[in-house]
């Protein structure tokens, strides 16, 4: 009585098998196809960065001299700079105040707490164009009023700073959320006043999520162009600005060197993000409530 029901049993499985076959290769062509979509026109990039041809896409032969002749390119050099300054000044006001406003959104109770939580998101999904418009707007009322704000650095940190604050402040918040209250409670049981709470078993905990935030703030900056134009002044070019000023008078190999080594900062930072969010949630103490 087992044989038959045994053999209809295999009869069965074997369409469901080649079914989830059939959906899993189909699935694994999808992807592939979508991949090469999203990273094909990169490798063009970097393939191209190595081509010894000066002009046109024509395979010439392999050479890195382009990359050499960045290191004689003033005006790229000058960009890499300001595009580093600019990265490294707004990414560490916009951690600051992006760690702040995480723990006054988490722990605070204040008027208008739930409009700023739904402002702070929807900082998030405006349009690159429409904010850049609107800070170039408001500089110039401000200089207006004040005759201060002129376009360069300072315009392009303020800007910057504006939109990384929602993206660091979302980051320390989820690693908040994980965090156990019994512990602040326990530091308070034992005498800690709240600034040696904060510094001693707040600030530590939740140190990995303030560097994912701030790792994600620095990549946004390096990769940042719409808002950086908008904003920008005589003598405050980005590398993206260049890059972009560049390709209109005619792309070339060092041009596609200089894009190639941007691609690679970038990318570096956001695998840097999500290693450090990896950890970070490992790390996290369960809540036992």
């Amino acid at each position: 009585m087992g044989a038959p029901a045994s053999s209809t049993a295999r009869s069965f499985d074997a369409p469901t098998r080649r079914a989830g076959s059939r959906r899993s290769v189909a699935l694994l062509v999808i992807s592939v196809l979508l991949y090469v979509f999203l990273y094909a026109p990169l490798g063009v990039v970097v393939l191209q960065s190595f081509n010894r041809a000066p002009r046109g896409t024509e395979w010439r032969g392999f050479t890195t001299d382009w990359y050499g002749a960045l290191a004689q390119n003033e005006p790229a050099q000058h960009a890499t700079v300001i595009t580093l300054a600019l990265a490294a000044m707004s990414t560490a006001f916009s951690t600051t105040l992006g760690t702040l406003l995480a723990l006054a959104l988490r722990r605070g109770t204040f008027f208008g707490k739930r409009f700023a939580e739904a402002t702070l998101q929807s900082v998030m999904v405006v349009p690159d164009i429409v904010m850049a418009i609107a800070l170039l707007m408001f500089y110039a009322v401000l200089r207006q009023w004040t005759d201060a704000l002129a376009p360069g650095l300072l315009t392009m940190t303020l800007a910057h700073i504006t939109f990384q604050i929602p993206f660091v402040t979302l980051v320390v918040r989820a690693r908040l959320a994980g965090l156990d209250p019994a512990l602040a409670e326990a530091a308070h049981d034992l005498g800690a006043s709240r600034w040696q709470c904060f510094r001693h078993v707040t600030l530590p905990l939740i140190g990995p999520g303030i560097l994912a935030g701030a790792l994600l703030a620095f990549t946004l900056s390096l990769d940042d162009f719409v808002v950086s134009f908008f904003t920008t002044g005589p003598g405050a070019t980005t590398l993206p600005i260049f890059i972009y000023s560049s390709v209109k008078r005619g792309l070339t190999p060092d041009i596609n060197a200089l894009s190639t080594l941007l691609v690679l900062a970038s990318v570096v930072g956001a695998v840097a993000v999500m290693v450090v969010q990896r950890a970070n949630s490992k790390s996290q103490i369960p809540n036992p409530k």
